[in-house]
Formats: structure tokens, sequence, C-alpha cells
């Protein structure tokens, strides 16, 4: 059992994959919304951009906004953004169209299997607005943190061996926030961010020997596809252009071929978001937030890595072993480590200096998926320490997986409205000790019913 995993690495990860997509349906069915609802938060922002354009051809979401929230939408002053445009006549949209582009294989597929439905008398409403439309978006989302899982693990193992690879990978995936994003919330961006960026760095490491320009054209464009599921993920495109700088091939022309191929590819694959942008707020690129939303010159570094509200190693401890891997990785092998580890500090000052730092109603500090294959590749170094001790690793990211799972647990407990069973995980009690009692309590509660 303990040499299952690396036996065979894609087939398991296929299989949580698999359940995972079989959790999120059954939530669908079992815990059902009353309004019909499948995409919340967020996702709701991602989503309407697919809806309109699909079905309206249009940017102009106040239809679904009005459909999608129902009675009383727009006259109040938590909604009444739905009703006003802007100077160029559309309201505004403050996340990123990637995900929509992500999601829209299976909502079209969807959309084509409802008409022909519908032609043999089905009559199930053809407006995108239905929950298997809805569901789509999750769908796709599950789809796609199992990709970026897979990803992440041919990533490690291009370095490592495979039982440090998918061992790394299953305690990063399982024992951090990337878990909550993979089954429970698939239609946030981050499962979106996962695949995208785990595509990155995979592409980077098998292909380090090479210098040409089509090698930087594709990294530039693989960080321009993450950038558009995620803004913050803009920041891979350092990697390719510090790489044209270390090659030191074909002198300064080389160097600047390399990185205008890589710029010019980045900026391609963004494109739907600039034209989203153009057509919305009449600029190719802005902050739809506002100015105020970075807070370059005050960022939270230490409290966003160690505060009981959603500080990255006080709810994911796991990751404290990923980071002392990456620096194992620098020193192993200086042409991946470095940008690795380059990227991970960018990423903490950028997450770190966002006015929401702790990022709302989050299950850890979420905005650190993107980190994902980092992590793995820190993680797979340092367990390439243990690799002769099977056991070890099992047993490391077994409990890891364990502690990480007590917490979903109590985390979903509470967000249900049982917050008299499970309080919220903040404070010492909240966060470390309570995950133990709550599926005691739970239990208790169930026997007596």
């Amino acid at each position: 059992m303990i040499a299952l995993p690396e036996r065979a690495p894609g087939g398991l990860i296929a299989a949580i994959t698999l359940l995972f997509a079989c959790a999120y349906g059954a939530s669908l069915v079992w815990l059902a919304k009353p309004d019909g609802r499948v995409v919340l938060g967020d996702a709701l922002h991602h989503y309407v951009q697919l809806r309109s354009a699909v079905f309206d051809r249009d940017l102009k979401f106040t239809n679904e906004y009005l459909r999608i929230y129902g009675p009383g939408a727009g006259q109040d002053s938590e909604t009444e953004w739905i009703v006003k445009t802007n100077a160029t006549g559309h309201i505004r949209n403050l996340m990123p169209v990637g995900p929509a582009v992500l999601w829209s294989p299976l909502f079209l597929l969807a959309t084509a299997g409802v008409w022909i439905a519908n032609l043999f008398g089905a009559g199930y409403p053809l407006d995108g607005y239905g929950r298997l439309f809805q569901a789509t978006a999750g769908f796709s989302g599950v789809i796609a943190a199992g990709l970026g899982a897979w990803f992440a693990y041919l990533a490690a193992a291009s370095l490592t061996s495979r039982r440090a690879a998918i061992w790394a990978t299953l305690a990063i995936w399982l024992a951090s926030s990337a878990v909550y994003y993979s089954v429970v919330s698939p239609t946030y961006s981050h499962a979106a961010s996962m695949l995208t960026v785990s595509g990155f760095w995979l592409a980077f490491i098998r292909t380090r020997d090479r210098q040409d320009l089509r090698r930087y054209a594709m990294l530039g464009a693989l960080a321009g596809l993450a950038a558009l599921m995620r803004w913050q993920d803009a920041i891979l495109l350092g990697v390719p252009l510090w790489e044209a700088v270390r090659a030191r091939t074909g002198g300064i022309a080389g160097t600047a071929a390399r990185g205008i191929a890589a710029v010019a590819a980045a900026a391609l694959a963004f494109a739907p978001q600039s034209i989203v942008w153009q057509r919305l707020y009449g600029h190719p690129l802005t902050i739809p937030q506002g100015s105020a939303f970075m807070k370059w010159g005050s960022p939270a570094l230490w409290r966003i890595l160690v505060s009981d509200n959603h500080g990255l190693f006080s709810w994911t401890p796991v990751l404290l072993l990923a980071a002392a891997g990456v620096v194992l990785l620098v020193r192993a092998n200086r042409q991946i480590g470095i940008p690795a580890a380059a990227f991970l500090v960018a990423s903490w000052y950028v997450n770190a200096s966002v006015a929401d730092w702790w990022g709302g109603e989050a299950f850890g500090a979420r905005r650190f998926v993107a980190c994902f294959p980092v992590f793995v590749l820190g993680t797979a170094m340092l367990f390439e320490r243990w690799s002769d001790r099977p056991r070890l690793l099992a047993a490391a990211t077994i409990a890891f997986v364990a502690l990480n799972g007590l917490l979903l647990v109590q985390y979903q407990t509470f967000m249900h409205g049982l917050r008299t069973v499970a309080p919220y995980p903040n404070g010492f009690y909240g966060l470390y000790l309570a995950r133990f009692v709550v599926p005691v309590d739970l239990v208790r509660r169930w026997l007596v019913r």
C-alpha cells in the first residue's frame, strides 16, 4: 500500500480527481441551494461573463445579475451597482475572464446537449441559467485542479524520484488550501490557477536546456494564460525574462529577442482580458477594484504568514516543509531554484499588499494556491532526502492531510450554520484545538437526533 502511489501516480491522481468530481456532484444534490444557484461569491462574476458571451453575445451583465440574484436585486446599497452603467454603457465586473474561458468547453457541451435533448421533448430551459449549466463551472474546476496536480507531479518528478514527487504532490494538494478549491469551491479561480501555473513550471523545467525563441514564446504564452486566470500570476513572466538574461547566449541581440518573444506571446495570451477591459472600462489595462485595492507601501508580510486570520503557515503548516525544501532546491539547482524562490517571494509580497490580505471568508491563505507547483517542488526536494524511508513519507503526509481534513470539517460545519458546534478557526483554541472536538460533537449531535 505504501508503494502504491509511486507505482501508479497518474492513476492515483485521476482517482482522486474522480472522487472529487463525485463528491462535488453529490453536494449539488444533497446540499442544493433553494434558489437553484450553484455559482456563488467570486465565481458568479466569472460565470456571468461566460453566460453573457454565449447567449447574449455581449458583455452587458445586468440581466444576468438580476436573474441570478433574484427579486430586489439592484434596489439596495449592496447591489445597486448592478444597474449603474459607466461611460462605456457597461457595469463593472471585478473578476478575470480566464475562468470563463476555461469553463467554456463543458458549458458549450452542456448547451449542445440540452438543445439536442429538447428536440426530443425534454423541455429543459435553454437559457444558460439552469443548475446544469452552472454545474459545468464546478466540474471544469475539479478537472483543472486534477490536471494541475498531475502537472506539478511531473515537474517534481523531473528533478526527484517518483516516490518523493508523488508524496509531495499528495501532501501539498490534500493538506493545504488547494484541496478546498479542488472539491468544495472549484468554481473559484484558484483551480484554474493551479492548472496554468503548474503547466508553466512543467514546461520551464522540461525545456531548461533550450534557449530557442520558440521556448521563450511558449513560456511567455503560458505566463499570459496564468495571468488570464488570476492577474497576480503575471509575475510568472519574470521567469523567462530572468532566464533570457541568465543564458548569455547571442549577446545583447539574443537576449532582447528572447525577451521580446516572451512578452509578445504573453500579451497575445492575455488579449481576451484586455479586450474585456477595453469594452467595460475603455482601457486595455486597469485595476477594476481601484488603486486602493493594492497597498504596495504597507504589505502585511508577517501577518499573512502567521496570523490566525488565514495565515499561510498557521492554517497550513505543511507549507513550512515546502518553504524549507525551496531552500534546498536553490542549493541543488540554481537555474530552477532561484526563479522558483523569486516567484514565491514575489507572490508573498503581492498577496500581502492586497487590502484584504486575508482573502475574505477563505479556507486558509487562498491566494497562495497559485504557488502550488513551487510548494510541490520544494516538498519533493525535502522528501527526496527521506526517499529510502517510504513509511516516514507516508506517515508525514497522512498526518498533515488528517490535520487539514479535520480543520476542513470544522470550517465547513461553521460555514453551514452550526456555529454552536464549530467555532470559526481563529484564536488558539479555534484554530489549533477545536478541530479535534468538532467531529465528536457532530457525532454526539447525530446520535441524539
